[in-house]
C-alpha cells in the first residue's frame, strides 16, 4: 500500500522555532493540541503490532493509520484514558477548564434550547494561561461550548444558522479566553462544505474536506507567511477536526482514496469487535468511519512533516487524542457515545516530547480534567496552574520521575439528560441520570430512575477477564466488588463538586 504524510487529528504539538517560521526565542516549547472527534482508542492500526499489542486487551479495528503508527513509537502511549462524561462540548469543556462539568458550566451538548450548558465566562482556560505567559495562542476548528444566540456578525439579532434549535454558534471576541488567532465555528456536520469564522468575525466558506481545510490553516499558521501569529512568542495551538464524527454514510464524508480501502471489506473482516451486531443498519458506516480515520491521519502526518521541515519538531510536545469515542455497533445500541463502554470511553492519548518524554505505553487513568494542569506542568508552567482546577497535574509520570506523584486508581464516569424546562422549553437544569467508575480492572455504572431518584439498572464489568463487556454481572452476586467500587467512587464525586455528592444519591449503596 503507497501511502504518504498520514497524520491523525488529536494531538498537542510543542515546537521551537527558527528562521521565519519561529515560534520561541528561548526555552519554552510550543503546543499544538490535536483532537478529532469520536474516534475511539481501539481505531489504532497500532494496537495489533507486537510491541503495542500485549498492553491491550482488545483487537484494533482493521484501520490503516501508518503516520499514527510511527508517531505511537516516538511518543508516550496512554492504554487507558478516560473521556469521563463522552460527549462532544462536556468534554470540551474539561480540556479547557481543567473542572468537571458542574465548574466548566458544560453539562449537555451544547444547543440554543439549553442556556444551562455553556463556558463559564469566569474560568480561567489553559489558553487564558498561555497567553498570560507569553505565548501566541490558536483555536482552529470545532469548539462546541458556546451556547448559541442570535448573535450573527453579519446578520445581528439573528442565529448563525436557521436550524431549530441551532447547534452552530459564533463565538465573539470576549469569549475566547486568550485565543488571538481564531479560524473556528461551533458545531456543523457537512465535511465537505464546512465555514469558519475568523479572528475578525468574518465567515469563511470551504469546499473541501474539513481536515484538509484545516490541515493547511494550521501549515500556514506554522510557516506564519502571512503573520498569522508573533513569531517571537512561542505558540499554543488547538486544532479540532470535525471528523470521524458522522455523519458517516457516503462520499460526502469522507475522501473516496480513503474509502476504497476499506470498500470491498466484508463485516466480518470490518467490524471485528465480538460484542458487535453486524445486521444493524449502521454496520455500513464502519467504511466510511474508517475511511476518515485513515484520512485524519493522512492530515496529521502532512502537520508533522511540516513541523519537521520548518525545525520545529525537537522543542515539540504532540498530543494526539479525542474528546469520546465511537460504539459503532458494539453493545447493540446507536448511541455513538454518552455510554460507559469502552469503546465510547476509552480515547486516544498520545504525547511526544523528544527528548523529555521517553516513548513507551503506560495504563494511566488520564482523566478529561487532567490534561490542562498536564500540559501546564510538562511546558514548564505547574505554578500557574489556576487553583479553580479539580484535575491532577500528571506531568512527573509522563516525565518518568518515579515515586513524584501518586496515580489514579480510579476515574468517574458522568451521564446528564435534560432537566426541567421553562415555559418556552428551555432546558433549565439538568438530570443526572448516570454516574460510574473506571479501575484498572473494573467499569461499573449506576443509572437512576428521573423520577424515584433510585436505581433503574446498572452495568458491571470485569474488563479483565471480559474485555469486549459481553456479561454484564449481577449486583447482587458481587456485593463485597460493588461496595468496594461504590466507596472509591465517593472521593471522585467530591472533587468533582458533582449533583450526586451534593445531593447525597443513592445513599444506600455509595458511602457518602
Amino acid at each position: 500500500m503507497k501511502r504518504i504524510d498520514y497524520l491523525l487529528g488529536g494531538a498537542f504539538l510543542l515546537a521551537a522555532c527558527g528562521a521565519h517560521a519561529q515560534g520561541s526565542t528561548d526555552s519554552k516549547p510550543n503546543v499544538i493540541y490535536v483532537f478529532p472527534d469520536q474516534f475511539r482508542n481501539c481505531a489504532l492500526e497500532f494496537w495489533n503490532q507486537k510491541e503495542f499489542n500485549k498492553y491491550v486487551h482488545f483487537k484494533a479495528d482493521p484501520v490503516h493509520t501508518p503516520n499514527l503508527n510511527q508517531f505511537a513509537k516516538e511518543s508516550l502511549v496512554l492504554s487507558s484514558a478516560v473521556s469521563n462524561c463522552p460527549l462532544s462540548s462536556p468534554h470540551r469543556g474539561m480540556l479547557l477548564t481543567g473542572m468537571y462539568p458542574e465548574g466548566s458550566g458544560v453539562s449537555l451538548n451544547c444547543n440554543s434550547t439549553r442556556p444551562i450548558s455553556s463556558l463559564n465566562p469566569n474560568a480561567e482556560c489553559v489558553s487564558d494561561v498561555f497567553s498570560k505567559s507569553g505565548y501566541d495562542c490558536a483555536y482552529i476548528g470545532k469548539l462546541h461550548v458556546d451556547y448559541p444566540t442570535p448573535n450573527d456578525p453579519e446578520h445581528p439579532g439573528n442565529y448563525v444558522e436557521d436550524r431549530r434549535p441551532a447547534w452552530d454558534a459564533y463565538t465573539p471576541k470576549e469569549k475566547r479566553h486568550g485565543f488571538n488567532y481564531w479560524y473556528s465555528y461551533g458545531t456543523f456536520d457537512e465535511h465537505k462544505n464546512p465555514h469558519y469564522w475568523d479572528s475578525n468575525g468574518k465567515r469563511h466558506q470551504s469546499n473541501e474536506w474539513s481536515p484538509i481545510h484545516e490541515t493547511n490553516k494550521v501549515i500556514d499558521y506554522l510557516k506564519n507567511q502571512h503573520h498569522e501569529r508573533d513569531g517571537k512568542k512561542p505558540f499554543f495551538m488547538v486544532l479540532s477536526y470535525n471528523p470521524p464524527h458522522s455523519p458517516y454514510n457516503s462520499l460526502d464524508d469522507c475522501m473516496e482514496e480513503d474509502f476504497n480501502l476499506y470498500k470491498n471489506m466484508p463485516m466480518d473482516s470490518l467490524l471485528v469487535r465480538p460484542n458487535a451486531d453486524r445486521n444493524m443498519s449502521k454496520a455500513r458506516s464502519a467504511r466510511y468511519y474508517f475511511a476518515s480515520v485513515t484520512g485524519i491521519d493522512r492530515e496529521f502526518g502532512r502537520i508533522l512533516s511540516a513541523l519537521k521541515e520548518l525545525g520545529l519538531d525537537k522543542n515539540t510536545i504532540v498530543v494526539f487524542s479525542s474528546d469520546h469515542g465511537e460504539t459503532m455497533c458494539s453493545q447493540g445500541t446507536d448511541d455513538p457515545k454518552n455510554s460507559p463502554y469502552a469503546e465510547s470511553l476509552n480515547v486516544p492519548f498520545l504525547v511526544r516530547y523528544p527528548g523529555k518524554i521517553k516513548p513507551r505505553v503506560d495504563n494511566l487513568l488520564l482523566s478529561s480534567p487532567d490534561i490542562m494542569p498536564t500540559l501546564l506542568g510538562l511546558s514548564g508552567l505547574k505554578t500557574s496552574i489556576p487553583k479553580s482546577v479539580q484535575g491532577k497535574d500528571y506531568s512527573p509520570v509522563f516525565l518518568n520521575k518515579k515515586n513524584s506523584v501518586a496515580r489514579p486508581k480510579a476515574a468517574l464516569y458522568i451521564r446528564n439528560m435534560d432537566g426541567e424546562k421553562d415555559k418556552d422549553g428551555k432546558v433549565i437544569s439538568y438530570f443526572p441520570e448516570a454516574r460510574g467508575i473506571k479501575t484498572e480492572r473494573y467499569t461499573l455504572c449506576l443509572n437512576i430512575n428521573k423520577k424515584t431518584g433510585k436505581l433503574k439498572s446498572a452495568q458491571l464489568f470485569d474488563d479483565l477477564k471480559d474485555p469486549y463487556q459481553m456479561k454484564n454481572l449481577k449486583l447482587e452476586e458481587h456485593k463485597e466488588l460493588v461496595k468496594s467500587l461504590c466507596k472509591q467512587m465517593v472521593p471522585l464525586l467530591k472533587q468533582a463538586n458533582d449533583s450526586w455528592y451534593k445531593k447525597r444519591i443513592l445513599s444506600e449503596m455509595i458511602p457518602y
